[in-house]
């Protein structure tokens, strides 16, 4: 079995168009979460988000590119330039036939679907643009990555909703660590901003209208955000061979399936997906110092994400930080565990504990150190990052400082 570090990271999301500017806005426990902007937005009941502002576009693509890259796709490219920038890798040759690139997202290009479905059924247009089709499929982003960096390796999209980062991330991870792949580009991105995309979700009554507090007593729901996180999954021979910077290293994953409920989630089934990530990585629960958490600041998620916790590391919980930064940038749904790996990442490589912001009332069913309110300095060897979706799609990753 071959190592895997991490050797770039990129993102672009509510708390920042890049990876330093995020990093920094988790250390204030900035939020990034305020009134949506987009045509329409009157007509909904949930009027905030995380959403990405100031993004010029037509700085960054070509106007041939904008007409086929959505928004999911142009964060994920921006999250990628940044990560392979950091990493100082080319691919070509021999390393570009066996890299790829796996990337997870639940919507993909809903905000193209949101802009033709207008054109044809409010404003009567018979015809849409050509590209419509692979601007808006879900393998996208992950095409249009492959082609900008040379990758003629395994490349393809997960789709697991709110935990598709992380199972992505988990399957780049198997590549690496079996020898299928030398590097592969890693993470996901999401774009659900627009008025189909959260007039579905208001249909679920899951959505706050005011803030994202998780684990807090008077929390009342869950807030979307968007954008992207892209990382280099590399082995760490190759890495150390040609001298990288190497962030960290992923040692572990779990997943599971509830088998249950399509919303409601499962003690059991959460539990069973950290298990299996420590034992992936032969680790014992009381050498994590840090668990990045799915928090989602609903009342059901909140409490049955503690009770796992408490039952897969017993007395050890009373030692163990764990944090929601969905209260500062928003669910990114498909892309939630790519931009969360940037905590984990400051965990290691910093010691700097991002905060649950938002925390206003101790909640007896979330009885754990939720570092409330404030970035705290810890020194941290070992992280989970956790990814519970709906379907009962369950996926955590483990990760070590090196």
């Amino acid at each position: 079995m071959h190592r895997v570090v991490i050797t770039g990271a990129g993102s672009i999301n509510p708390l920042g168009h890049d990876v330093i500017s995020t990093m920094e806005a988790m250390r204030e426990g900035r939020c990034g979460i305020g009134p949506l902007k987009f045509q329409d937005v009157e007509r909904l009941s949930i009027q905030i988000g995380g959403q990405v502002h100031g993004l010029k576009v037509e700085e960054l693509f070509s106007r041939q590119q904008l007409s086929l890259y959505d928004r999911f796709t142009q964060f994920t490219l921006i999250a990628a330039r940044e990560a392979i920038e950091q990493s100082g890798l080319e691919f070509s040759n021999e390393l570009a036939d066996k890299s790829g690139v796996i990337l997870g997202t639940a919507g993909g290009g809903i905000t193209t679907s949101d802009q033709n479905y207008r054109m044809v059924y409010e404003e009567g247009k018979n015809r849409v643009h050509p590209f419509v089709v692979p601007k808006l499929m879900n393998n996208a982003a992950a095409s249009h990555v492959s082609m900008e960096f040379n990758l003629k390796g395994p490349s393809f999209t997960v789709a697991t909703a709110c935990a598709s980062s992380n199972h992505a991330m988990a399957q780049a991870f198997q590549m690496v660590r079996t020898g299928l792949a030398p590097i592969m580009m890693t993470g996901g991105s999401e774009s659900m901003l627009c008025l189909g995309g959260v007039k579905a979700w208001e249909g679920l009554r899951v959505m706050s209208k005011d803030a994202c507090r998780p684990f807090s007593a008077n929390r009342n729901g869950m807030v979307q955000g968007e954008g992207a996180g892209v990382f280099v999954f590399e082995d760490y021979e190759c890495a150390r061979s040609r001298g990288a910077e190497i962030l960290c290293e992923v040692v572990g994953f779990g997943m599971s399936s509830d088998a249950s409920d399509i919303v409601t989630p499962s003690k059991n089934g959460a539990a069973r997906a950290m298990q299996g990530a420590l034992l992936d990585a032969r680790l014992n629960g009381d050498e994590v110092g840090y668990i990045n958490a799915h928090g989602t600041g609903t009342a059901v998620n909140d409490k049955t994400e503690c009770a796992a916790v408490a039952d897969v590391f017993g007395q050890h919980v009373n030692k163990l930080m764990i944090s929601s930064t969905k209260s500062m940038h928003g669910h990114l749904i498909g892309g939630t565990g790519a931009v969360e790996l940037i905590a984990c990442i400051m965990a290691l490589r910093n010691g700097e504990i991002a905060p649950t912001i938002g925390y206003e009332e101790p909640d007896p069913e979330c009885p754990l150190d939720v570092v409330p309110n404030e970035a705290r300095q810890a020194h941290v060897q070992v992280v989970l990052s956790n990814a519970f979706a709906f379907g009962g799609m369950n996926a955590v990753l483990a990760l070590r400082k090196i």
